[in-house]
């Protein structure tokens, strides 16, 4: 095995007490060690050079690279892989230029301490993370383990349960885990005021749901008035079909050409929570409700981008997926769309228009792959009885580039 470049090494609350032996000997014969100041205080006495984590780290990956043969270390909070530092660091270097030394995770120690079977918990990190991260997790009888991001955290956690009518929903407050300070405090979601906290503590929460609450799942489908919108929406059904038709996979890049309302990469965010998404739209008010329909359904990570298409398209990180629902009689977006594309990826467009219809027949005839049309009827009043009233019918082309 090569020598690795430097150690990741992860530790708990009980600081080198509660690392291996082996861990705790890389530590003292370190040249230079690299943590956060609350780590680096539990390091006494060293004659190593001691770096705080700079922000941004770009000058610290290229000392990193090049170690000048010095031993580094670098010492991280709990399991660094799991939402921790050894996530940043695998997207710069490769896996045998670093080896991992890791401790129990904040989500094994909260789940011991509750007697919670892990494999049945969400965890989630608002460490560094807008709050609304934990929106699509927010389901009756779903137990989450959360990281957190300074005493705002429990605030943020508890108000978002009550928006979304969980206000009986107990939270744990698990403080220091392992550490001499170690302290439990149990409370509801609805308590006011809420207890003070140390800037360093889990949460653990049990959903409860109360005579308010609104269930949205995480599979597509997402009832309409979800989403503030102008009209400009794919309707729940046919934003459920579409989704399926575009296969959220984990770390795919969705383009949303003419999102409108954003409904489509909204949804795809949230079937698959490492997916990414562009919402490509142009006007205003729109851009304005995808914004803040991003925020109030649980995916903030949404990137928009604004402007006329197919220019808009251009330079952009290329897709795995496409959905093409606005314009689609333009046959330079598809042009575009295609181009950007990767090998494999999918491309689905909607059309409601005869001249969008004739587009994609068009194209149909030309690529290849399936025209299915999707008609929706509901119910609705006929004077002193009831009927079904027919939607717009949709007709969907669906492609897989080879």
């Amino acid at each position: 095995m090569p020598t690795p470049l430097f150690t990741l090494i992860g530790m708990g609350d009980d600081g080198p007490a509660g690392i291996p032996d082996r861990a705790r000997r890389l530590i003292s014969d370190a040249d230079v060690i690299i943590a956060s100041k609350r780590l680096l205080a539990t390091i006494p006495n060293s004659a190593a050079e001691l770096v705080a984590w700079p922000s941004p780290f770009d000058p610290l990956m290229k000392q990193l690279k090049s170690p000048d043969g010095k031993r580094v270390v670098i010492l991280a909070t709990g399991d660094p892989m799991w939402f921790g530092a050894g996530s940043t660091l695998v997207r710069h270097f490769c896996p045998s230029d670093f080896e991992v030394i890791p401790a129990p995770s904040a989500f094994s120690l909260a789940a011991a301490r509750l007697g919670w079977p892990l494999q049945d918990v969400e965890t989630v990190s608002l460490h560094g993370r807008p709050a609304s991260t934990i929106i699509p997790h927010l389901r009756p009888g779903a137990r989450l383990i959360v990281l957190t991001s300074g005493t705002n955290t429990l605030e943020d956690v508890c108000r978002k349960l009550v928006e979304a009518g969980l206000p009986a929903s107990p939270v744990t407050i698990l403080e220091h885990m392992g550490g001499d300070a170690e302290r439990r405090i149990d409370l509801r979601a609805d308590d006011n005021p809420l207890p003070d906290t140390s800037g360093f503590y889990t949460l653990a929460v049990q959903c409860v749901p109360g005579k308010a609450t609104q269930i949205y799942a995480q599979v597509p489908g997402l009832p309409d008035d979800a989403f503030l919108h102008d009209g400009q929406l794919t309707k729940r059904e046919v934003r459920a079909v579409t989704l399926s038709a575009l296969c959220p996979c984990p770390g795919a890049l969705l383009w949303d050409v003419g999102a409108g309302c954003g409904s489509i990469a909204i949804e795809w965010l949230r079937a698959e929570r490492t997916a990414q998404a562009l919402a490509f739209e142009r006007a205003p008010q729109r851009l304005t409700m995808i914004t803040e329909n991003a925020e109030r359904l649980g995916t903030p990570h949404i990137a928009v981008v604004a402007g006329d298409l197919p220019g808009t398209l251009a330079g952009k990180a290329p897709p795995d997926a496409v959905f093409w629902g606005g314009a689609v009689h333009d046959v330079s977006i598809f042009n575009a769309c295609w181009s950007a594309l990767k090998p494999g990826g999918r491309l689905v467009a909607n059309a409601v228009t005869l001249e969008g219809e004739a587009q994609l027949l068009d194209l149909q005839s030309k690529y290849g792959g399936d025209l299915v049309r999707v008609a929706v009827s509901k119910l609705t009043e006929v004077g002193t009885r009831r009927g079904m009233r027919p939607h717009m019918t949709v007709t969907q082309w669906r492609i897989t580039k080879t």
